[in-house]
């Protein structure tokens, strides 16, 4: 840096101190009123090259308190050279870290290669960074210990594709909390879901499969041999199937698609599950069904609904149900997940009087649940 811009913001014994200093406390106080002033004066190119070498020195001095001010004053500055910044990261943990964690100098591949040669703290800060590409956690995947792969996929902002998160349960299927920091990430792809199905249990696997979509067969699998409601709530995992279609068609194959479950479907506000259900029952296409349900004539709901099959004791409610959605849809509640579900249980329930009691009870139950998150949502 030249000497005029550097007498606009120190005195030319900072520089002497620097390199000439008696203590390292010195020295480091020093670098550091060197290292802000670098990060805050607007540089000319040839101010930058200065700057570096300045850099250079500092990075290169034999006690570790002037690295480190050099590292921390400048781990958030993009003019930290690239160089300096990967031997600051190959250096002591306390000067490492902080550049490792926050520089955004440090490339993907510089982030890899710190992930392949060096030990677990330092792996664990690149898992921590703000923001991780597919690239970085591919890498933590496959090279990191088990506490850098769990901290990567607690990082909401980490990108994995399906191979970084196979990997990862491939090395550490056994380690809980790796399984359960990748349940709890918002999305999964159906091959990672089904293989955790297997892994996990108690309050992790409730989330999983309340959470995220999983392959039709296995979602069938795990209510079968148990009431529609236990294990695994049918209606719930269909709201979350990208091919809504193909999982009613599986309900169908395996002889799940039954009445009370499509009034279930109805009355949690699953509308679309209801008429790729019954498109299903009459076969026919959705698009076609849609319309003969969406019909404003007096006959269209009541043709679908025979065409379905479905028992004539329970049209009127059906009918009614479906009233109660498009009710709520026109003032404005469909918005608000919780607020349209509660109001949709709290109406249609006095409607089926033709439900079995031990479905009454089901719907009870979510009308609980439902409660309990308004109540939740409004305290918070």
């Amino acid at each position: 840096m030249s000497i005029v811009t550097m007498r606009a913001n120190l005195t030319d014994s900072d520089i002497r101190t620097l390199i000439k200093g008696p203590t390292e406390g010195e020295r480091a106080h020093a670098a550091h009123k060197i290292c802000r002033c670098i990060d805050e004066v607007e540089l000319t190119e040839d101010e930058r090259t200065h700057a570096a070498t300045i850099m250079a020195i500092m990075a290169q001095d034999a006690a570790v308190l002037v690295r480190r001010a050099l590292a921390v004053a400048l781990k958030n500055s993009t003019k930290l050279p690239r160089d300096i910044a990967n031997a600051l990261a190959r250096d002591v943990e306390s000067i490492a870290l902080p550049v490792i964690l926050n520089s955004p100098i440090l490339t993907d591949s510089d982030l890899v290669e710190i992930v392949r040669a060096s030990p677990p703290a330092k792996q664990i800060a690149v898992a921590s960074r703000e923001t991780l590409s597919i690239t970085v956690t591919g890498a933590i995947a496959e090279y990191g210990v088990s506490a850098a792969v769990e901290r990567a996929l607690a990082n909401d902002n980490a990108l994995f594709d399906e191979r970084g998160l196979e990997t990862s349960l491939d090395r550490f299927a056994g380690v809980s909390g790796v399984t359960a920091a990748m349940v709890h990430r918002n999305e999964l792809p159906v091959s990672v879901t089904e293989k955790l199905v297997t892994m996990v249990t108690g309050e992790v696997f409730d989330h999983l499969v309340n959470n995220h979509e999983l392959p039709p067969q296995v979602a069938i699998d795990l209510a079968i041999g148990a009431r529609e409601r236990a294990t695994l709530d049918i209606v719930e995992q269909a709201a979350r199937q990208k091919d809504l279609g193909r999982f009613v068609q599986q309900l169908n194959l395996n002889g799940r698609l039954s009445p009370s479950l499509m009034m279930r479907g109805l009355c949690l506000g699953h509308i679309e599950f209801v008429e790729y259900a019954m498109a299903e029952l009459a076969g026919i296409s959705h698009q076609r069904m849609w319309l003969l349900m969406n019909d404003s004539g007096p006959l269209g709901l009541k043709a679908a609904f025979d065409r379905a099959g479905l028992p004539p004791r329970l049209f009127q409610s059906f009918r009614a149900a479906i009233e109660v959605y498009h009710s709520i849809e026109r003032e404005g509640s469909g918005y608000d997940r919780v607020i349209f579900r509660k109001k949709m249980l709290e109406r249609t329930l006095t409607l089926f009087q033709s439900v079995p009691k031990d479905d009454l009870d089901y719907l009870m139950e979510k009308l609980d649940a439902s409660g309990l998150q308004s109540a939740h949502a409004a305290a918070v």
